[in-house]
């Protein structure tokens, strides 16, 4: 009552003569509101969407394909969101040529997949299998028809079930395994493919599946194999580079994707930048830090005590075999404070209130795509970075006029892209950009209860129909410009 009461006196006072007057005559002497200057990215910057083999392929028993540890895990009862696997997904295996041409009406020059190594080699080894290769030759095939640029992923967590059976990354024999596959995967496809990564996002598969148990194989090991898992992991990426350019049939280029542990500065100033390089190092010391420096971190290794992995110098070299690029998967980050000795630098806790997306883990906070890239490439003299995902998990909702108004996504998009805009503005050696993802897809332990896509599928009729989210990307990616 009070506040109508104050709307409805400030509307008469508003209506005096002396105070029209007051209004009219600041109308006229504002200065008129000049239109922001976009922010634009540089003329070859390669705007591209992302998937990965099991979450969107489906056709898990078609054309010789063998199981991995991803279809055991999903239909180990209690493991995923109501039971439910990636059998079908998007059904992408049969669906791809509509699917690449929504990337292209999209208007995308680039498209992150990563290959099912059971396809190739249904038991992890041994004799490969042709039909499994020819899905993605036909895949490729029609990429380039459209000018699309493929940027291939050759482990994206779906390991043989026949290798986990013998250990899994628990097993030095895998990481060799691994090598193999690599060599003969790309002397096949290397005249199709230029960007090849050797695997993505390390934590995920290594400390999600042998440690929490949280993603395939769903174990919780004791912590001095979980290191050894961790060890044999990079090992492997060592060798598979080695193997990619051994193999490549033409000029190539290598790299990985990787879910770096963000750290920036809570406060931007120089005492806060400096403990959140400090803060980079140390907490990704056991995959990204090792890779780029050819070594354990005196503190990881000390913390590990007797748990310490055991390794050669030979090892190390191999592990930080020379890469051309480096993705990054970014979607969060950890803000730090400096603290005193032994370790420089404290990550603060996340209050309650944290915004975060549909996904309870998806912390809102746009400066991780420039902090990240800014101190990997300050740290590390990183010369080429692309961000290999980006996007968000929403609530998203098919409308009776059959749209799907994903505000929120939209709201994440522009926040996240400007501030990398501001970064590559800056000089960071950001190339290109994945965005997570082209379609609605399964989404590992959750399912399909949480939607990352701009593309709305319907899981029953796999009917595609994009959101306010691709329209809006397709407007970026148009005028190379967040605005």
């Amino acid at each position: 009552m009070q506040r109508r009461s104050f709307l409805k006196s400030a509307a008469a006072l508003a209506a005096t003569p002396a105070l029209a007057s007051l209004t009219q005559g600041a109308a006229q002497t504002l200065p008129a509101i000049p239109t922001p200057a976009p922010h634009r990215f540089p003329q070859n910057f390669l705007w591209g969407t992302a998937t990965a083999a099991y979450q969107v392929e489906g056709a898990v028993h078609e054309d010789g394909r063998g199981p991995s540890i991803w279809d055991t895990f999903s239909h180990t009862p209690g493991k995923t969101f109501e039971g439910q696997t990636g059998d079908v997904s998007d059904d992408f295996y049969h669906r791809y040529q509509g699917d690449v041409a929504l990337m292209q009406r999209l208007g995308c020059k680039g498209f992150r997949f990563s290959i099912a190594w059971p396809r190739v080699f249904p038991q992890g080894t041994g004799t490969p299998n042709p039909k499994g290769l020819d899905f993605y030759k036909r895949l490729l095939d029609a990429l380039n028809a459209a000018g699309i640029e493929p940027f291939c992923t050759l482990f994206h967590w779906d390991l043989p079930q026949a290798l986990q059976d013998q250990g899994g990354w628990t097993n030095r024999a895998t990481s060799h395994a691994f090598a193999d596959y690599a060599h003969y995967t790309v002397s096949q496809l290397s005249d199709r493919i230029t960007h090849w990564m050797t695997t993505n996002e390390f934590d995920s598969f290594i400390d999600g599946g042998y440690g929490s148990g949280e993603n395939a194989p769903g174990l919780q090991l004791p912590r001095r194999e979980l290191v050894a898992a961790r060890h044999n992991a990079v090992l492997a990426h060592g060798l598979g580079v080695q193997a990619i350019r051994a193999a490549a049939t033409r000029p190539v280029l290598v790299g990985l994707a990787e879910d770096i542990s963000g750290c920036m500065p809570a406060i931007e100033d120089a005492a806060h930048i400096h403990a959140a390089e400090i803060a980079l190092r140390e907490e990704n010391a056991q995959y990204i830090t090792v890779i780029l420096e050819g070594r354990y971190t005196d503190k990881y290794l000390r913390d590990l005590g007797p748990d310490a992995p055991h390794f050669t110098p030979e090892e190390l070299k191999t592990i930080s075999a020379p890469i051309d690029f480096l993705g990054i998967n970014i979607y969060t980050t950890q803000e730090v404070v400096p603290a005193e000795a032994p370790d420089g630098y404290l990550i603060v806790p996340r209050p309650a209130t944290y915004p975060h997306m549909a996904s309870d883990w998806l912390f809102i906070n746009p400066q991780a795509i420039y902090w990240t890239p800014k101190l990997v490439s300050s740290l590390w003299g990183v010369k080429t970075l692309y961000i290999t995902e980006n996007g968000c998990s929403s609530d998203d909702v098919l409308r009776p006029d059959g749209k799907v108004l994903d505000s929120d996504r939209v709201m994440y998009l522009r926040n996240y892209l400007a501030q990398m805009q501001r970064g590559v503005a800056e000089g960071i050696p950001i190339r290109g950009y994945f965005l997570w993802s082209l379609l609605d897809n399964y989404e590992w332990g959750s399912g399909y209860s949480k939607r990352f896509g701009i593309t709305y599928v319907d899981f029953k009729t796999e009917t595609r129909t994009p959101k306010l989210s691709y329209d809006f990307y397709r407007e970026v990616i148009a005028k190379n410009s967040v605005v």
